[in-house]
Formats: C-alpha cells, sequence, structure tokens
C-alpha cells in the first residue's frame, strides 16, 4: 500500500511501528525506541516520500503573473524614489490582487 506524507502524519505511534515493522530498511531500525517525528522522518526516507507537500497551481500562468508583480514592483520602486506617491497605492493594489490570484490558484 503506498502512503503519502499526510497519511502518515495522521497516524498514531502504533500504526507508524506497525508499518515499520514490515519494512527492511536502515532507516527504520530500531523504531519501537522512536518518538513519532523521528518515526516519521524514518518512514519517508525508508518509503522515498517527501516529507513536505507540495503545492500546485491550476487555472492560471503563474509565470505571467510573476512577471507581472516584478514590472508592478520596479514601478513601485520608481514611485517609492520620486516626490510624487500618487499612484503608490494603485500599484501596490495590483501587486497583492496578483499575489492572491496565485494563492487562490493553488491546489
Amino acid at each position: 500500500m503506498a502512503h503519502t506524507y499526510h497519511e502518515l502524519k495522521e497516524k498514531t505511534v502504533a500504526d507508524l511501528r506497525e508499518i515499520a515493522k514490515g519494512i527492511e530498511h536502515e532507516a527504520v531500525e530500531g523504531a519501537t525506541q522512536m518518538n513519532k517525528d523521528h518515526l516519521l522522518k524514518a518512514l519517508c526516507t525508508a518509503l522515498g516520500i517527501d516529507m513536505h507537500e507540495h503545492h500546485e497551481v491550476v487555472g492560471v500562468d503563474k509565470a505571467a503573473i510573476k512577471v507581472k508583480i516584478r514590472d508592478l514592483r520596479k514601478k513601485r520602486d520608481e514611485i517609492l524614489a520620486s516626490q510624487d506617491r500618487s499612484q503608490l497605492r494603485g500599484v501596490l493594489r495590483q501587486i497583492h490582487a496578483f499575489k492572491r490570484t496565485i494563492r487562490r490558484a493553488m491546489v
């Protein structure tokens, strides 16, 4: 049975030790003496599972949005360097909106 990091994290220490009992790997040696944090890391190493969850952006072109954000940051820096700050709020709001768009598209 293939496990994920999230599944293993939700299990109890006893369940993790049962899973480790069936695995022949040097990382899980002494699993009966390990606490949950160490046992979780050892199981992930033995099973070849990433220790963190990856998020994907779906439905938007993340690269294009990041280019727009970089351009807006340059414009923001120019506005801050000048004395006229009337456009600053609009630029900051656009940056914020683009960042929120990326965060909402994460799965």
